[in-house]
């Protein structure tokens, strides 16, 4: 089977830099239901056949058309939200900015039990993620397509522990822009991916 992980669309928080991980969050904006509406035709032709998004407004929203697309309702998964910033909430300066990247930067490097401040640690994220990966992935069929939407940094740490060929330089350097995704394909027990963002990923 395959899974794309998929992030949402942009919202006022993204255009501002700030750091916004509470859930419900913001809305769209009106170039994120673009990007919504054109992740949905650019999925049009692959058989999906569930469609999942994180607790947040963003990820529902951006779900939505391609739910809509392949006649599916969108289902509601909790574990997916972004990584809570605790103390950095909210903040849009290169401080925060770096404290957030530099902590994320030492959780792909294996270090997963250092916590933002007064947020999470990676592996409270791993834990909550993965769990929520294997509820929506559980019992599938071979040629099953499952679309998950949620958030850029909670994605890209759960691709690097799902796949076995995403290292942490990728997971570094591959930020995900808005709509971008990751797509996975079951290999055995686990994950291998194959594109990110488009590019594909060596095996």
């Amino acid at each position: 089977m395959r899974l794309l992980l998929v992030r949402h669309g942009e919202t006022a928080s993204n255009v501002a830099m700030a750091l916004d991980s509470l859930p419900p969050g913001p809305p769209l904006t009106e170039a994120g239901r673009a990007q919504a509406e054109a992740l949905a035709r650019d999925l049009a032709d692959v058989p999906v056949t569930a469609v999942h998004a994180s607790v947040a407004v963003r990820a529902q929203q951006t779900a939505a058309p391609v739910a809509a697309a392949h006649g599916l309702e969108v289902q509601v998964v909790d574990g997916v939200q972004e990584i809570f910033c605790g103390e950095l909430e909210g903040r849009s300066d290169r401080e925060a900015y770096g404290t957030f990247m530099s902590t994320v930067r030492s959780w792909a490097d294996g270090d997963l039990d250092v916590p933002l401040p007064g947020g999470e640690s990676g592996r409270q994220v791993l834990d909550r993620y993965l769990a929520a990966v294997e509820e929506v992935t559980a019992g599938r069929a071979e040629d099953d397509v499952v679309v998950l939407v949620s958030h850029g940094a909670s994605l890209r740490m759960a691709a690097l522990a799902l796949a076995t060929n995403v290292t942490p330089a990728l997971v570094a350097a591959g930020l995900l822009p808005n709509t971008g995704r990751v797509e996975l394909e079951r290999a055995g027990d686990g994950w291998v991916c194959t594109s990110w963002t488009g590019v594909d990923v060596a095996g």
